[in-house]
């Protein structure tokens, strides 16, 4: 059975900076796959290529077999490839459920003239949208917030929102964008949960994240960048024990990567 995501040999350079080289791995179905790596690894790099944010200059990435690079965004998402901004796609002036009601608006029926001229497929949208906004937002422990404004929400919720608003797009393999920044302890080891529950209901996470304790906390297996290579694949142990994680991370190895 074929990975549901492969990312073969991808390199991007922009001039003459190289941000990725020829990195490959693959991502099972089910699966927390953490990629980690010191500041200016390229991480966020080769995230953007993955969900076509950024075209490859070459390599490729493929999803159920199908290639997606250099695709449009918008079609990478609409195949179930679905990436989470940190906090950019949060409309802070909107409440908890409207934020998770827009981000349905790749699902809709009607069309932007329909939504303004109220039409039957627009409200017909709308009714459906809100009540799987509901689902969602119970199914994250979030309905008690169904109605505050953003800009209200704390670091925790905030970064909860965006899970939901990635789950409400229907992905197939979900993209977190350090999902823990910026968070207390009780405030990550309760989004930890939150990212297990989302992988046990069936979808697929790739996460970029620099807090170490949470990555070896909730993954799978991990892939190490460093200066845009890979430089190691393994189950959280067999990087912890990784001689060149070590040498990447400067020595610090207590602290960063959880040893």
């Amino acid at each position: 059975m074929n990975p549901l995501l492969q990312v073969k040999n991808v390199t991007k350079k922009f001039g003459g900076l190289t941000a990725n080289r020829d990195v490959s791995f693959d991502v099972e179905e089910k699966e927390i796959l953490s990629v980690i790596g010191p500041n200016g690894a390229g991480k966020s790099t080769l995230f953007k290529m993955i969900t076509s944010f950024l075209s490859t200059t070459s390599g490729e990435v493929f999803f159920k077999g199908e290639k997606i690079s250099n695709l449009s965004p918008h079609l990478v998402a609409r195949k179930g490839v679905v990436r989470t901004f940190q906090e950019t796609t949060i409309f802070k002036s909107m409440t908890t459920h409207e934020n998770v009601i827009v981000a349905q608006h790749l699902r809709a029926k009607a069309t932007l003239a329909g939504y303004f001229f109220g039409t039957k497929a627009a409200r017909e949208d709308v009714k459906k949208f809100s009540g799987t906004a509901d689902e969602i937002l119970e199914f994250l422990g979030l309905d008690d917030i169904r109605d505050e404004i953003a800009s209200n929400l704390p670091q925790g919720h905030l970064r909860a929102l965006g899970i939901a608003i990635g789950l409400a797009t229907n992905p197939t393999i979900l993209l977190l964008d350090e999902p823990f920044a910026g968070m207390n302890h009780d405030e990550t080891m309760h989004t930890v949960g939150l990212v297990r529950k989302v992988r046990d209901s069936g979808v697929t996470v790739l996460l970029v994240e620099h807090d170490m304790s949470a990555v070896m906390a909730i993954s799978d297996r991990i892939v190490v960048l460093n200066f845009g290579e890979k430089i190691a694949e393994g189950t959280p142990k067999e990087i912890q024990n990784n001689e060149k994680v070590i040498e990447a991370y400067l020595g610090s190895e207590d602290i960063t990567i959880g040893i």
